[in-house]
């Protein structure tokens, strides 16, 4: 037997016996709806999806339980020479990437595509487990669209060089994106210089640290909405929107930077930001 499947039938044998294990503690019902109440749904995936009992007795959904969990990307990619569009650095964290082809639906474990696959979709679903996004598409210079379709996960807590380098980027669609707990963007957009708006007006900043390089070296960026960004809590705003040259117009009203926040080459060759004071306790810009 392949030890990939043993693992993973050994994997599954141990969460269903976990969870066998605390529902044999819990047998009141209205203990059970109290408990599962005041826990996050991506917490409760394990203790559910093996237990039909606990399903019956709260009248779960498992289906719904795994829609809340999961990230679901799709990417188009540039049909030329070979395509990179995903970056899975920690080799245990594989399984919780589950990649399909749309043309054929076939689902892949590995991480390229070579010229001639004529793939014209790619779908992308991430499990809860994972909670970091750092490079995810870091140099992944043949992506053309990406499109978050499905991200109602509130354990994401780094993004950092998330979309670094993505040179042939057009169309970035993160309507959906949830920020709440992320804590690191540096250099998340860095790079993208064939993206020419970016709407991240529903980002949740609250949380946010670091902010360095963030949208630096995007070149060909022409609208920038940020109107509901909150750096109350950044510590790091260096070279922000170095290089963004191509920006003119956008709405900084909520802005607000601390004294002791880094700001060293923040605007630096924005010709149309140069004469902004990034040590200003609040800015306004339009």
């Amino acid at each position: 037997m392949d030890s990939k499947l043993r693992t993973k039938k050994k994997n599954k044998k141990s969460n269903q016996n976990e969870s066998k294990g605390m529902l044999g503690k819990i047998r009141s019902k209205y203990i059970l709806q109290k408990v599962f109440n005041n826990m996050p749904k991506y917490k409760l995936l394990n203790i559910v999806k093996f237990n039909k009992e606990i399903q019956q007795k709260l009248n779960i959904d498992i289906n719904s339980y795994k829609e809340y969990s999961e990230i679901e990307i799709e990417i188009i990619p540039y049909q030329k020479n070979y395509v990179k569009f995903i970056n899975i650095n920690n080799k245990n964290e594989e399984k919780y990437y589950h990649i399909y082809f749309d043309d054929n639906k076939k689902e892949i474990k590995r991480t390229y595509l070579i010229e001639g696959d004529k793939v014209s979709k790619i779908n992308i679903i991430i499990d809860y487990q994972i909670n970091s996004l750092k490079k995810l598409f870091a140099n992944c210079k043949r992506i053309k669209s990406i499109y978050f379709k499905r991200f109602k996960r509130r354990n994401i807590i780094d993004m950092s060089y998330m979309f670094f380098i993505c040179s042939s980027l057009e169309k970035l669609n993160l309507s959906n994106f949830n920020t709440i707990n992320v804590i690191d963007m540096s250099s998340m957009f860095q790079g993208c210089t064939s993206l020419e708006e970016l709407n991240l007006s529903n980002f949740n900043t609250n949380n946010v640290i670091n902010m360095s390089k963030m949208f630096c070296y995007c070149s060909s960026l022409k609208q920038l909405k940020l109107s509901n960004f909150n750096t109350d809590n950044v510590k790091d705003m260096s070279a922000m929107f170095c290089y963004c040259s191509s920006l003119k117009n956008f709405d900084l009203s909520n802005f607000k930077i601390n004294k002791r926040t880094k700001t060293s080459a923040m605007n630096s060759f924005c010709p149309s930001l140069e004469k902004m004071n990034p040590k200003n306790a609040q800015m306004n810009i339009k």
